[in-house]
């Protein structure tokens, strides 16, 4: 079994709020293919990183997982691709993790 999760930004690096349409597009089509979701939204989390020696960025996002038996790599690799496009980002993040069920 694998848990995808997948990091979106809250607003653009222009500090725009992206629309709440935005989001529930993204968690109806994953629960569409993927039967389910888990989405953390009440509480953004904080992301901070270095992009250089002297610049420290940080953001605000929400986080989807899905679970699914199958990892489509190639399928995530496009669906990524879509969304960073459609949230106006460099690099997004999508992670995977192999998880057992108890």
């Amino acid at each position: 079994m694998h848990l995808v999760q997948i990091l979106l930004p809250l607003y653009a690096n222009d500090g725009t709020r992206f629309p709440q349409q935005e989001f529930l597009r993204v968690r109806d089509e994953l629960a569409e293919r993927f039967g389910g979701i888990t989405t953390y939204v009440r509480s953004p989390a904080k992301g901070l990183w270095k992009e250089s020696s002297t610049t420290t960025v940080h953001d605000d996002i929400v986080i989807y997982e899905v679970m699914t038996e199958q990892l489509d790599r190639a399928w995530w690799r496009g669906y990524r691709e879509e969304l960073a496009r459609r949230f106006r980002q460099e690099v997004l993040i999508v992670r995977v993790s192999e998880v057992q069920l108890l």
